[in-house]
């Protein structure tokens, strides 16, 4: 007899052990379980810790409430201003009500991830070129308005969504590298010539200056001299000043002219007459003297 009711109590204790293996359940804390008995929602959600279900009858699915960073597939389109642009993205997301997310849809995540996609080519299609490069926020924005607002009847809430890259055509990077560059030049040229017109005005007040005071103008030349000298060259190079040219050129205009000389007359040569009369006067000892020589 003792025996029966040994034995007895062993299988109530080792029944009582698999039920309460059976009906435990461990919830973390950034989990949310959520219980179906027999197929109906129960609507008291169980919180993290330690919980238990009927076995059998009870089903237990756990959610995870954490912010969760989903990649969205680079999609292809054609922007408004006819543009093929590849563009991907990335979206912030998190549940906010474990029993919509398991109740209202199959498959939370991936419903977030295809209207994503749809909602990523919509706004390619209604956006610009430069809005797509430029204006990121304003499209972050009515993006996250596009997938939050189906998401929100799921027991999801959209957290951010960000555009990570877009990509363009080689030929169309090319055409904005040359109209970049067009715009740097132009610019570039406004600024020379805004700085070429600074420099005149200066210079032209400067000028302005040394014409009333003739001695300014002596003391820059040396000033110039000693800069070039300065740098330690073989060859000093001198400027001289333009109103020491007209100062000797307006002197030389002052002196006096002196009367020009009539040039000498040429010596003239005896005629060849003569010179026969003076050889036949030479005497015969003179005539003689000749031959011998």
């Amino acid at each position: 007899m003792v025996e029966e009711l040994v034995t007895a109590g062993l299988v109530v204790g080792s029944a009582g052990v698999v039920y309460l293996l059976a009906a435990a359940r461990v919830v973390k804390q950034y989990e949310r379980g959520v219980v179906l008995r027999l197929g109906r929602l129960q609507r008291s959600v169980r919180g993290p810790g330690f919980t238990t279900i009927v076995p059998f009858v009870d089903r237990l699915r756990k959610v995870n409430m954490q912010i969760v960073t989903m990649p969205v597939p680079a999609q292809d389109g054609i922007t408004r201003d006819n543009v093929t642009v590849r563009v991907d993205a990335v979206i912030y997301f998190k549940v906010v009500d474990a029993a919509e997310a398991v109740v209202q849809v199959e498959d939370y995540r991936f419903a977030v991830s295809q209207m994503a996609q749809t909602s990523l080519r919509s706004i390619i299609g209604k956006s610009d070129l430069d809005d797509l490069l430029s204006n990121r926020e304003k499209l972050n924005q009515g993006l996250e308005l596009m997938i939050d607002s189906p998401a929100i009847g799921w027991g999801v809430q959209i957290d951010r969504v960000e555009i990570k890259d877009v990509s363009l055509p080689e030929t169309m990077k090319r055409s904005m590298a040359r109209q970049a560059e067009a715009d740097r030049e132009r610019r570039a040229r406004v600024i020379n010539a805004d700085a070429e017109l600074q420099a005149s005005k200066k210079l032209a007040e400067a000028a302005h200056e040394m014409s009333e005071e003739p001695a300014a103008l002596q003391l820059r030349l040396l000033q110039t001299v000693v800069a070039v000298a300065a740098e330690k060259n073989s060859t000093l190079v001198l400027p001289f000043p333009v109103e020491l040219l007209r100062f000797l050129e307006r002197a030389q205009q002052a002196l006096p002219q002196q009367p020009q000389q009539p040039a000498a007359e040429p010596a003239k040569l005896p005629d060849s007459g003569a010179q026969d009369a003076e050889v036949g006067e030479l005497g015969p000892s003179e005539g003689s003297r000749t031959g011998q020589d």
